[in-house]
């Protein structure tokens, strides 16, 4: 129910407008999203690389109907790519095929989309398509195989888990031999199309995990859920997986301390960074996945407030800043469910 809730909220246009208008909202979205401008994003990118983590830049927005927002949507993402490529970060890119006018014209899709291919071929830098609410599955994954048979090798999806239809698209996405990003998924579904329960979720992801882990091109295994991140640690040392045949991608926002621990152990960590001003759904999104990351902000806004200065850093349960979910500059790092 309160995930449900939180799923609400995110489409809600008077929560919205209701919810944005307040400083302290703006401050919790700054657990997910490092700022709204490209800046923003690259200072963000700069640290994790310092930390020894890849990232996915990801410009928040999506169902576009205006070309000239979409039109704008891309040249954000060629600045991205520009100054990714310039400085050499070991950065790719995230973005959805309605944020490039896919419910406007397929003509103008392929052109407008086709300027960000093509500069992110010529930089070596890789695109991933997210995936949106079940009414675009379908058009998403059709919208792939149509650049795949075009010859773009530089791109990549995402599927989730609580999808009842996914084993069938992974399967497709291994048999074209294209890059898949496994998540449990953040859309509020109705039961005949997405799993309802958390635990049917989980055991379909870690099913999904070991098809993609054996028959699958460098998959992203997306999740801070602890449970499935040792069912996959298990499963390649049992199976004799390298790892650098696969990545664990991580939200930016949650869960630092698990991101840090993987890359001493040897695995490549990769990190989700949002930015721009459609924060809002994102926000409401990531609060739904887990109910964890409310207390978490909670948490952590205590802490930076006058009244945590006063009585200092340590959280409830004798933790410091340093042992959880908190990171350099107040930023923290997380997962996909």
């Amino acid at each position: 129910m309160f995930r449900r809730g939180l799923l609400y909220l995110s489409e809600s246009s008077g929560a919205k407008k209701l919810l944005t208008g307040t400083p302290l909202t703006r401050t919790m979205s700054l657990r997910f999203v490092p700022g709204e401008r490209v800046e923003d994003l690259i200072g963000a990118v700069r640290e994790a690389n310092a930390q020894g983590l890849k990232v996915t830049a990801n410009y928040l927005g999506e169902a576009v109907t205006n070309r000239q927002q979409a039109q704008a949507a891309a040249d954000t993402y060629l600045e991205v790519l520009d100054r990714t490529d310039r400085e050499g970060l070991d950065a790719s890119i995230s973005l959805k095929f309605t944020q490039m006018g896919q419910d406007i014209d397929d003509a103008f899709l392929r052109e407008n989309l086709g300027r960000v291919l093509q500069r992110a071929d010529d930089a070596g830098i890789f695109v991933r398509f997210d995936m949106e609410s079940s009414a675009y599955v379908q058009r998403t994954l059709d919208a792939f195989e149509a650049l795949w048979r075009d010859g773009w090798r530089n791109i990549g999806v995402v599927l989730q888990a609580y999808m009842r239809r996914t084993a069938g698209d992974v399967a497709r996405m291994n048999e074209l031999g294209a890059r898949v990003r496994l998540c449990k998924g953040a859309y509020r579904e109705p039961p005949e199309v997405a799993l309802q329960d958390m635990a049917a979720i989980r055991k379909n992801f870690a099913e999904l995990m070991q098809v993609l882990l054996r028959d699958g091109v460098l998959p992203g295994i997306a999740t801070h859920d602890e449970r499935l991140v040792d069912a996959t640690v298990r499963f390649v040392r049992r199976e004799g997986i390298d790892p650098s045949r696969f990545e664990f991608q991580m939200l930016y926002g949650v869960r630092r301390d698990l991101q840090q621990r993987l890359v001493e152990q040897g695995y490549t960590v990769r990190v989700y960074v949002p930015f721009g001003e459609k924060w809002y759904p994102y926000l409401m999104r990531r609060l739904a996945e887990r109910p964890e990351n409310v207390a978490f902000m909670v948490e952590s806004m205590v802490k930076e407030s006058p009244l945590g200065v006063l009585f200092g850093s340590s959280t409830p349960g004798g933790r410091t800043s340093g042992s959880g979910g908190s990171g350099n500059s107040g930023r923290s790092g997380g997962s996909h469910g």
